[in-house]
C-alpha cells in the first residue's frame, strides 16, 4: 500500500492523527514504524480490544484459558469463531510471509520502545459478535456461519498485491464483506458501530490525557467512519461520551419468543410423553424410545464426526436425550467436558494451535480445536435430533 489514508484532527490543544492500514500488509507495518520513529507523536491508539491485544502480545493465551469453564459460560461459539477467524487470517499471512496484525504489533513495539502510552480503542470482539448475532434474522445467521466455513475451507492462493486490497476493511470485516456491504443489519454492528466506538474512545482519551499528538492505527475500512464521527463527537461532555460508549456495549435482549422457545419445546415433548402414556403404556414407552434413539443417536454421530473419544461418543448418546429437555445445559457442554477430561490438552496443543487450525486436518489433530468441534457438532446434532424426534412423537400421537 503506497498511500495510507491519514487524517489529522485538532481537539483542544491536542492533535489526533488517524491512519488507515491493511491488517495483513508489510507496507502498513513499515509505514507505522516509520511514523512512530519520527518523534512527531507522543501517544499511540490501536484498533484492538483487550482480548485481541492479548492475542497479539501473547500467542499462547489459550494456555491460560479454562476451556470447559468458558464453554459452560456460553462462550463456546465465540471461541470457535475466534479460531476460524484466526485460521483465515493466519492462512493469508503465511502466504505473504507476514505476521497477522503486523502493523498493530509494530505500533505496540514502537510505543514500548519509545515509552509512549497505548490506548486500546476498539470494542470487545465478543460484544460485537453478539450484537451482530442479535441484530440479524435466523437466515442471515446461517449465512454468516456459512461465510465462516467458506473462509476456513478455501484453499485459493492470494498474492501480497491481493492482500493490499484488504485495506478497504479489517480482517473481521473482510471475512464478512460479502454480507456487510449488502445488509445494513450486519453492517451497522460490525462496522458502523465500531467506527462510532473508536471515535468516541479517541475523543475520550484526548479529554482525559495531555498529549501533544496521538496517532491512531486502524484498519482503513474504518478510516472514513472514524474521521466523520470524530467531528460529530468533539463537543460532547465526558458524561455524554461515557453514555454513548455504554450504549454501544449493551447486548440486546432476546425477544421473548426466542427466550422461551427452548422451554416451550421441552414442555411440548414432555406433554407428548404424557399423552402417549395416557393412551397406553406401550405407546408412551415407544415415544420415549424414539426420543432417546433419535436424539442420542444423532448427537453421538456428531461427536463421531468430530473424532471424539469413544467414551465421549457414548456419553453423547446418554446425555443428549436428557439435556435436550433441560435448556439450562446443552449436549455440547457435556460432550466437550467429557472430551477435555478424557483427552486433556497438552502444552504442544497450545503451542501449535494457531498453525494447526490453518489446515482442515489440523482441527482434528489438535486436542483444543477438536474439543471445539465436539462441542459444535454435538450441539448441532442434538438440536436437529430434538426437532426430528419431536415431529415423529406428535405424528404418532395424531
Amino acid at each position: 500500500m503506497s498511500n495510507h489514508p491519514i487524517f489529522t484532527f485538532q481537539h483542544g490543544g491536542q492533535y489526533i492523527t488517524v491512519m488507515g492500514t491493511a491488517h495483513i500488509s508489510r507496507a502498513s507495518a513499515d509505514k507505522v514504524r516509520e511514523l512512530l520513529s519520527s518523534g512527531e507523536y507522543d501517544a499511540v491508539a490501536v484498533e484492538l480490544c483487550t482480548g485481541r491485544h492479548e492475542k497479539i502480545t501473547n500467542p499462547n493465551m489459550f494456555a491460560d484459558l479454562d476451556l470447559f469453564t468458558a464453554i459452560k459460560k456460553g462462550q463456546g461459539p465465540m471461541i470457535w469463531a475466534n479460531l476460524v477467524i484466526g485460521a483465515f487470517q493466519q492462512r493469508l499471512a503465511e502466504q505473504v510471509d507476514i505476521e497477522p496484525g503486523a502493523e498493530l504489533k509494530a505500533a505496540l513495539e514502537e510505543a514500548d520502545r519509545a515509552g509512549y502510552p497505548v490506548s486500546l480503542i476498539d470494542r470487545d470482539i465478543s460484544i460485537t459478535m453478539r450484537r451482530v448475532y442479535r441484530n440479524i434474522p435466523f437466515k442471515r445467521r446461517v449465512e454468516l456461519v456459512g461465510q465462516f466455513i467458506k473462509g476456513f475451507l478455501t484453499r485459493e492462493s492470494i498474492s501480497e498485491e491481493d492482500v493490499e486490497s484488504l485495506k478497504d476493511g479489517d480482517i473481521l470485516n473482510s471475512a464478512f464483506a460479502q454480507f456487510a456491504k449488502k445488509d445494513s443489519k450486519l453492517y451497522k454492528p460490525l462496522i458502523d458501530e465500531r467506527d462510532q466506538y473508536m471515535a468516541l474512545r479517541l475523543i475520550q482519551e484526548a479529554n482525559r490525557t495531555v498529549h501533544h499528538h496521538i496517532i491512531a492505527v486502524v484498519g482503513a475500512g474504518h478510516f472514513n467512519g472514524i474521521s466523520s464521527y470524530m467531528s460529530q463527537y468533539c463537543d460532547l461532555s465526558e458524561s455524554e461520551l461515557d453514555a454513548a460508549l455504554q450504549e454501544l456495549k449493551v447486548i440486546p435482549e432476546k425477544k421473548n419468543i426466542g427466550r422461551y422457545f427452548p422451554w416451550l419445546i421441552s414442555f411440548l415433548v414432555l406433554l407428548g410423553f404424557a399423552s402417549g402414556f395416557a393412551k397406553n403404556s406401550s405407546l408412551g414407552w415407544e415415544l420415549v424410545l424414539y426420543w432417546v434413539v433419535i436424539n442420542g443417536g444423532l448427537t453421538s454421530i456428531g461427536a463421531l464426526m468430530a473424532k471424539a473419544h469413544p467414551l465421549t461418543i457414548l456419553g453423547a448418546f446418554v446425555a443428549a436425550p436428557i439435556t435436550s429437555l433441560n435448556p439450562m445445559i446443552g449436549a455440547g457442554v457435556v460432550t466437550s467436558a467429557l472430551e477435555i477430561w478424557l483427552r486433556k490438552p497438552r502444552m504442544k496443543d497450545f503451542d501449535s494451535l494457531r498453525h494447526d487450525t490453518v489446515h482442515l486436518a489440523g482441527w482434528w489433530k489438535n486436542r483444543i480445536s477438536r474439543t471445539m468441534l465436539v462441542f459444535i457438532f454435538s450441539s448441532l446434532a442434538s438440536a436437529i435430533g430434538t426437532y426430528i424426534a419431536g415431529f415423529i412423537i406428535f405424528d404418532r400421537l395424531t
